[in-house]
């Protein structure tokens, strides 16, 4: 079990960093407003994105919040990463810009297995017919 919640602790720690730590404190550049321009899209879906990301690391990490919430977190980054691929494709075609959202979704799905795996100890066993 030990192992288990490092190999968590350390996926969600780097998606945590990559994701809400580091768009809080850049999206404000020139680099990221030009990189949002870049693909199409209007300055304020940068910062909706920011807003998200945060609030979808934060989700992750605090122990008290429900399932339910932490599981619509772990698909909005899915969604996330699967629409930076492809909005790098349609515009830049295939590169590293295009598969690095790929290598972090799957930085995020040991995350999300790892959860499951703690999270499924945590269950209380079912009660014995005999009880």
């Amino acid at each position: 079990m030990k192992k288990d919640k490092i190999i968590f602790w350390i996926a969600t720690g780097f998606i945590f960093l990559f994701e809400g730590v580091m768009p809080a404190l850049t999206s404000q550049t020139e680099l990221a407003k030009e990189g949002i321009a870049h693909l199409g899209y209007p300055e304020y879906f940068g910062v909706m994105l920011t807003v998200f990301k945060v609030l979808g690391v934060l989700a992750l990490v605090i122990p008290s919040v429900p399932k339910r919430l932490k599981e619509w977190a772990y698909a909005g980054f899915v969604f996330d990463f699967i629409a930076a691929c492809v909005s790098h494709w349609v515009i830049d075609g295939f590169g590293f810009q295009t598969v690095f959202p790929l290598i972090i979704l799957g930085i995020l799905m040991v995350s999300y297995t790892y959860y499951h795996r703690l999270e499924g100890r945590k269950e209380v066993p079912a009660r014995s017919a005999l009880a």
